[in-house]
Parts: structure tokens; sequence; C-alpha cells
């Protein structure tokens, strides 16, 4: 009899009927209900079919409903019959939230029986149990409820729906997350939901300052944004972030050393700045486990979060006392999973090793990832940042230092700019090409921009091509016909 309290098959029946009698109700009720929110397998079944026929644009009327679950050998005569008998209903809401709460309520109950029995029948740690309770509550209060097989019809639908969503678009080459750099885009088409983007790099290199740049992109757009910072405290990437933002001087932010409309910009800035949806925790003793429970929760409350940054994964600890490798891989496979878990991307940086240095060519490669075979494997996307005048700063001084212990004159040829080229290279992606990025690094403000040029060139190319195409047209509408 508790058990009845779970569920109300009058009032389901009362909804699909209600679905049949206007399917204009059917998208309303699909974003709030899921499939297993209905007690009655029957039910869930033709909810499926519903939502099937939704998607081909064929009609959800009783004979299209019967013909799928014949397909399918799940038609129930009896139950079809029952559910076309009860009342329709237009004002379904109320019907739709009771329903609603009575299968998050039937699902907490079988997660009750899961912890039961992970934690006394299997050879579980306390800590995978909490992590497998926090993950299955995401998903009960996401409605994320996680499914069987889907079979080749269903995936054809579904990609189809996705072509047809990309068409929308009008051949945007933006699909993914803004990065806001325009040449990046179009090499990546944004990040994408589920992605695991690597940023690695040697130090002083502006990896960090290479994702703030993405991050204030975002939040100026409302996107929100979780920054997890192992390195340094959150008040320090405020300052990057207000001198990106503004363009005061890093340094002159940090001296306080600025002029009346300097501390008038930067008032207006931390206002507009407080009020963006940023989300940052400086714990620098952070494991994956911890990590993974604050973006769940984080997550649930604020899911206008798109996008979670790491920075960076070699502070990180795992779970346990294992060798670095293995907690490496416990770590990139578990932000993986957690990233599709989650449906947004994550972007982790990471160290590159010595061995760089040693070429000639310092431009780095897959092999110089710290640990990179478990990384390597687990990303979609791995970029690198490089700067070519951080080296030649490196030698000059290098040279300098030699010429003194000689007891030599020098005199340096390098000469300090504000502005220096970058590349971004982009050295592995699951779903597009690699290749290099040409950007503009901004030393007094950490920032890094589209380079100009390259963006001239690129639309003098798609010009070029365009007047090709232009020019085979004329050519074929001009042809005698034979």
């Amino acid at each position: 009899m508790e058990e009845e309290k779970l569920y109300n098959l009058n009032l389901e029946r009362t909804v699909l009927n209600s679905i049949i009698f206007d399917p204009e109700l059917f998208e309303d009720i699909t974003s709030i209900l899921k499939p297993k929110d209905f007690y009655l397998p029957a039910h869930q079944n033709i909810f499926i079919v519903m939502d099937l026929l939704h998607k081909k644009d064929h009609p959800i009327d009783e004979e299209f409903i019967k013909q799928e679950l014949v397909k399918k050998q799940q038609f129930d005569e009896v139950v079809l019959i029952e559910i076309l008998a009860s009342n329709p209903i237009t004002n379904i809401q109320a019907y739709v939230n009771e329903i609603k709460e009575k299968g998050i309520k039937r699902h907490l109950l079988t997660l009750t029986t899961e912890i039961k029995r992970v934690t006394i029948e299997e050879n579980y740690t306390s800590t995978e149990v909490t992590d497998l309770v926090e993950k299955k509550l995401y998903e009960i209060t996401q409605n994320a409820i996680t499914s069987d097989f889907k079979d080749a019809e269903q995936v054809s639908i579904d990609t189809l729906a996705f072509i047809k969503e990309m068409k929308e678009l009008n051949h945007s080459n933006l699909v993914g997350i803004d990065t806001g750099f325009s040449e990046l885009n179009r090499m990546t088409t944004g990040f994408g939901k589920g992605d695991l983007i690597i940023v690695a790099a040697r130090p002083a290199m502006g990896k960090t300052s290479f994702v703030l740049n993405i991050m204030l992109n975002l939040i100026n757009k409302n996107q929100g944004v979780a920054f997890f910072s192992l390195e340094m405290p959150a008040e320090q990437l405020m300052l990057r972030l207000i001198s990106s933002h503004t363009s005061i001087p890093l340094q002159s932010l940090r001296t306080g050393n600025m002029d009346d409309e300097q501390w008038t910009h930067l008032s207006r800035a931390f206002d507009e700045m407080s009020t963006r949806p940023l989300y940052i925790d400086d714990d620098s003793n952070l494991n994956i486990n911890q990590l993974r429970s604050k973006l769940r929760k984080l997550k649930s409350k604020h899911p206008e979060v798109n996008l979670a940054i790491i920075d960076y994964i070699g502070i990180m600890t795992g779970t346990g006392n294992k060798e670095r490798h293995i907690e490496v891989s416990e770590i990139s496979r578990g932000l993986k999973l957690l990233a599709r878990e989650l449906e947004i991307p994550i972007l982790a940086l990471s160290q590159l090793n010595r061995a760089v240095e040693a070429r000639a060519d310092k431009r780095p490669m897959m092999s110089d990832l710290r640990d990179s075979g478990s990384i390597e494997q687990d990303a979609d996307v791995i970029m690198f940042v490089y700067r070519d005048d951080v080296y030649l700063f490196k030698e000059e001084k290098e040279r300098e230092k030699l010429a003194k212990k000689e007891g030599k004159e020098y005199k340096s040829q390098y000469v300090e700019r504000p502005e220096e080229k970058a590349e971004i290279i982009i050295g592995k992606q699951r779903n597009g090409p690699t290749g290099h990025v040409n950007l503009i690094f901004q030393k007094r403000f950490t920032r890094f921009v589209d380079d100009r040029a390259q963006e001239v060139e690129i639309s003098h190319e798609s010009v070029s091509a365009d007047m090709g195409e232009l020019e085979f047209n004329n050519d074929s509408v001009s042809m005698p016909i034979v």
C-alpha cells in the first residue's frame, strides 16, 4: 500500500490521452517528463514512441502510436484502450508536476537500495560510494536518468535532428562554446558539450592568460564559468581579468598607481564584474572526487554554467596513495566522464616536460605532455600555447650572462616589445583539423587578441574563393549547348 503513494496510473493515462487529443502539448510536457517518470512500463513505451513520432514530424495519434509499438513488439491493446478511455484535459500542468514528483521519489527509493547494496555487498570504498550517490542524485534532479541501448532508428532520428539544428545556424562556424578568437572558432567550431580540452605549455608562455581571455569572453555574454584555480588565489585571477577587461596595465593594478580616469574605469569594471556568472574555487588541495562533487552541485544550482576550467592538472591529486602516472590517468578519465555527464566542455591546463627545451624548434608536440599517454587518450582537443619571444629573451639573457662571466662587454640585441606574436598549436582534435592559429599577446594586459593581419589574409582567401566560384558559374552559363 505504501508503494501506491509513489505512482498514480490515472494521472499517467490522462496526460498521455491529453497529448493524443492535443499533440501541441507534447513539447512542453517532454521538457519536464522523461519516460522513466511514468510508473507503468507500457506507459513509458508509449511516451517514447510519442517522442519518436514528434521528431519524425508524424501525427501523434492512435494509429501512428499503434504502428510504432507493433513494430517494436511492445503493443498492448488493453493499455492503449484504457488511455483512450480517460478524459483529456487542457490544463495539464498540475498532473505533469504530480507525475514528476512521484517519479523522483521512486528514483530516490531505488537509490537507497543501491546505496545499501554497494555499501554492504560490493567492495567499494566510502569515497567511491559517496561519488556514486552524488552522481545518481545529480542525474535524478537534472532529469538525466541513464538509459539503455538506443536502437538504430533512434540514433538516426537524433542525428538527423542534429544536422537540421546545424543547418539553422546558417553555415556558422560556431557550433560549441565561443572561444572569443575568430580563427580558433573557425578551426574548432567552438568547444563542444562533453569535450575535454587540454591547454598545455611551458611556464611563462601565458596558458593561464589564454584561458582567462576565453573565460572573460563568455562571462561578458552572461554564460557561466566555473574556474578551479589550484595555482593562484582568486584575487590574483581577478586582477588579471580586470587588466584584460579594462586595458589598465597589470602592474598598475598591483601597485595602485593609476590616474583618476583609470580609477573611475576600474570602479565601473568591478561593478560590471560583480554581476557576471563567474564561480571561482581556489582550493589548492583539490582532488578529482572533490572537484566532481563541487562541480555537480554548482551545475545543479546554476544551470547557466557552460564551461569549467581547471588550472592545472599537474597540481591536482588523485584518490589514495598511487603512482603519479596512475593518478594522472584517473584525473584525465574522471574529467572526461564528468564533461559528458554534465554536458559541458571542461578545459584543463597542463605543463609540458623539459624535452622541448633541448630541441632547436621549441614548438611543443604531443610527446611533450607530462604523463602524455592518458591525457592524449582522453582529450578531445589538445592545444599548445607558444611564444617564440620567450625563448629569444631567455637565450639573450644566457649570452649576456656568459659574456659577463668571460669579462667581455655585451650589447643586447633583444628588443622587448609590448606586443608579441603567439601561436595556438592544435595538436589533436578528435572531430576536426589540427594546425596553427596566430594570435597577438599584449604583455602589459596579459591579454591575447586575434592577429588582424591573419584575419585580413583569411578574408582575402575567402573572397578569392568566392570569385573563383563566380567565374566558374559564369563560364557554365555562357557555354554553348552541344
